[in-house]
């Protein structure tokens, strides 16, 4: 059994070994290192062009390229069947996964409502990964299909894309973490103007799909909130369903009120997308929280109903969304996974919000060029999703960073 993830962050058991069939080369002081895996994006308007310009800068394809990740925005939806037959044949890789988006990013660069493509071309063993289409409603199907290779092969992490409008998502996200060794999954759901589709080996929709890795494949990761409390920690005294009656003995809009300040006090109607509600997961030893959305407040009788049920006895603070303080926490975020690496990625996987990226961190691709400038030229490729996922949970307004050694 592996060592549990330490809470957003770890690297995998077996992450500095070499790994069989894997490609070398060689540095100037004689010692073996492993390559960065192949990697393009591009946005033309026809989907064939941007599909060409992603192969020349792919090049040649190594033979122990398995697994393709592919990050399509929705632009080209319709073109998606088409565009995984395309770069199946091209590059002879059979497994695919990913997702599409409204908008997709690479190393240094975020692509939003334009026909643009990201893809990467993973090398592992074939026995060290598994790819599998959509669970909609429970893991029956998926624990026979894939329950001799999990028991050769256990789990350690599983990068996985979703349906935002199955109303079983976030269920099927806990139960399949309980699949992997360490209980933790990495991805996001997908967003789109139409349908949610995700890629697993071809296009598949109304679920969670993905790939499993094996304990064997070299992984970290890491979150970062976007975010920032801006009130103490209060205890949720009386509530029903998403709806906070009292805080702290309360009522939950008084409190809202007096965290919030005078000046937004007076005017509740510039609260939306602006501040939050956060719930501090029991246990972290990060101070980790989840945001839900304020979806409506009631001053008659002083009540506040955010985006997820609530508990009485647990705790709740209230957050403001914050540019400074989000570049800030990502800084501190990639220079804590800097730390961590053993040698450089030879790739990577980056999912953040709709919320963030041009709308927080501004225009010119600002938030994946700071995550280059850390990092350097890792091949990275990813979308912004309409919620995120990392270890066994569905957050809002974060980044997950997810690195192969």
């Amino acid at each position: 059994m592996a060592k549990p993830l330490q809470h957003i962050s770890h690297t995998a058991p077996g992450a500095t070994r070499r790994r069989a069939g894997a490609t070398r080369h060689s540095t100037l002081d004689g010692s073996n290192t492993m390559t960065s895996f192949r990697f393009g994006h591009a946005a033309d308007p026809d989907w064939r062009q941007a599909v060409d310009r992603c192969l020349t800068q792919i090049g040649s394809v190594p033979q122990e390229a398995t697994l393709g990740f592919l990050y399509v925005t929705d632009a080209l939806a319709d073109e998606l069947d088409e565009i995984i037959r395309t770069f199946r044949g091209a590059t002879g890789v059979d497994q695919w996964v990913g997702s599409i988006g409204l908008g997709i990013c690479a190393t240094g660069a975020e692509y939003y409502e334009e026909p643009a493509i990201a893809v990467m071309l993973g090398e592992f063993p074939t026995e060290d990964f598994r790819v599998f289409p959509s669970l909609v409603e429970d893991l029956d199907d998926f624990d026979l299909r894939n329950g001799e290779w999990m028991g050769a092969n256990p789990p350690y992490l599983g990068l996985v894309h979703g349906d935002p409008s199955n109303a079983l998502t976030e269920a099927l996200i806990q139960q399949l973490a309980q699949r992997t060794t360490a209980g933790f999954l990495v991805g996001g759901l997908a967003s789109a103007r139409a349908d949610a589709l995700t890629i697993a080996d071809g296009v598949t929709r109304g679920g969670l799909s993905g790939v499993l890795f094996s304990e064997r494949v070299g992984i970290l990761t890491r979150l970062s909130q976007g975010c920032s409390p801006i009130g103490p920690h209060h205890v949720i005294s009386e509530g029903q369903r998403n709806i906070l009656m009292r805080l702290d003995g309360e009522p939950a809009l008084d409190v809202l009120k007096r965290d919030i300040g005078e000046i937004l006090a007076r005017d509740l109607s510039r609260l939306g997308g602006y501040i939050f509600a956060g719930l501090p997961i029991q246990g972290s030893d990060t101070g980790d929280y989840l945001v839900r959305n304020l979806v409506g407040i009631d001053p008659n009788h002083g009540l506040v109903a955010i985006g997820d049920l609530v508990e009485p006895g647990r705790e709740l603070m209230f957050c403001r969304r914050d540019a400074d303080t989000a570049r800030e926490d990502l800084d501190r975020m990639l220079k804590g996974i800097k730390g961590r690496l053993p040698a450089p990625p030879r790739g990577g996987i980056y999912v953040s919000c709709l919320g963030r990226g041009v709308n927080l961190f501004g225009p010119d691709s600002a938030e994946l060029k700071q995550i280059h400038a850390a990092l350097g030229d890792v091949p990275i490729v990813g979308f912004y999703a309409n919620g995120e996922i990392s270890q066994d949970r569905l957050y809002g307004y974060t980044g997950v960073l997810t690195l192969f050694t």
